[in-house]
């Protein structure tokens, strides 16, 4: 049987990942925009921030008994709330205290250290990531601890007949206690590899295989999330005129393909870049677009040929000859990978690369050798 300490683990673990994969997106978006760069130990300290968050919600919930009208008389003394904040040192007294391993054996000294420790994390991530003083940090943590104890002492929020967990002053104390332990640790933190960004947020970053890859990432969950929703609207609709979804209609194979594939493929990697600086939406996140030898946005027909030669082919493909996906994938991975700068099979097809969007900021130039290697200009080559 799974203790209550462990399912709150395993259910604030659970919660942080789900979290962070419907966040993913708006934080690459945001840490690009924001900081010029993903960063991977920015983004690991986030994840740990949201399961750490999800930790405080399910060890103030869980496990949760079953209250009826008998469990509320047998715990009665839990609805009478303790004012005195320092309880705990009389609580204390009730145990063996002799010696420094009794004491630490001792129940409501242990409580007291866990009440401590639960709110250290806040303080090191409130301090480190949010940039906030001691007295922010110390309002904050006292009014997370309050909103616990509110719903303890409610029986969270009146969804229960009575409380099944004491409301504490004690634990105010040592919670707040616990977030003022974190802010002096946060440096620590700073350990952590992969945070700063060592040059200006504007200025362009080396185009790299694992940035182009992330940018590819995320246009095929956008064409995925496209045609989802366009499949389940088709549905809703056949539902509405029909009153269910015929077996020829919305899920025939030739409608299946030119929702799930076909159209949102065209519109997300094929109109968009066409319409905007010809980067996808995946690259425009990542802050990169395709550029011809001089840097300039490629005119349409390059941008059909490269849309059919890499995503776009695929998506095509995959709606009508599945097998030749395969092959293209794997043509096109080989290209990124063995290809001077990174370049897919598309990009040496349509002769294209794929550049730093913000170099359209500082003006590009062309190396002599011309083998798509684009060079900042001087400062004073920019007025």
């Amino acid at each position: 049987m799974v203790s209550g300490t462990t399912l709150s683990a395993v259910v604030a673990v659970l919660g942080g990942f789900g979290l962070a994969a419907v966040l993913v997106v708006p934080y690459i978006a945001w840490s690009y925009h924001r900081r010029g760069e993903l960063g991977l130990g920015h983004a690991v300290l986030g994840l740990a921030f949201l399961i750490y968050s999800f930790a405080l919600v399910t060890y103030t919930l869980l496990p949760l008994p079953e209250i009826d009208t008998a469990y509320c008389v047998r715990h009665a003394a839990v609805t009478r709330p303790v004012l005195a904040p320092l309880r705990f040192v009389s609580d204390m007294g009730k145990y063996d205290t002799a010696g420094i391993r009794a004491l630490l054996r001792n129940p409501a000294l242990r409580q007291v250290l866990f009440n401590v420790a639960l709110f250290v994390p806040l303080g090191m991530f409130l301090r480190h990531l949010f940039r906030c003083g001691l007295p922010l940090t110390l309002l904050t943590g006292l009014l997370i601890s309050l909103t616990v104890e509110s719903t303890q002492l409610t029986g969270v929020w009146f969804l229960f007949q009575c409380p099944y967990r004491l409301f504490d002053t004690g634990d105010l104390l040592s919670n707040s206690l616990g977030a003022a332990v974190g802010f002096l640790l946060a440096p620590v933190l700073n350990l952590v590899p992969g945070q700063r960004v060592r040059v200006p947020v504007g200025v362009p970053r080396p185009v790299t295989r694992r940035r182009r890859l992330l940018g590819i990432a995320l246009d095929l969950l956008a064409v995925w999330v496209a045609g989802n929703g366009l499949l389940f609207g088709a549905k809703l609709a056949n539902w509405a005129l029909h009153g269910e979804v015929p077996r020829e209609g919305v899920w025939n194979p030739l409608l299946t393909s030119v929702l799930a594939y076909w159209l949102p493929a065209v519109l997300l990697l094929l109109v968009i870049p066409l319409l905007g600086n010809g980067g996808t939406i995946g690259q425009r996140i990542v802050l990169l677009r395709p550029a011809d030898r001089l840097g300039q946005v490629p005119r349409w027909p390059r941008a059909a040929l490269r849309f059919l030669t890499g995503s776009g082919g695929y998506y095509v493909l995959v709606g009508a000859v599945p097998d030749a996906a395969v092959s293209l994938v794997c043509a096109s991975f080989g290209f990124l990978v063995h290809t001077t700068g990174g370049r897919g099979l598309s990009g040496v097809v349509a002769g294209l690369t794929v550049i730093d969007s913000r170099v359209d900021r500082y003006g590009t130039r062309v190396a002599p050798d011309r083998k798509y290697r684009f060079e900042h200009l001087p400062a004073e080559e920019h007025r």
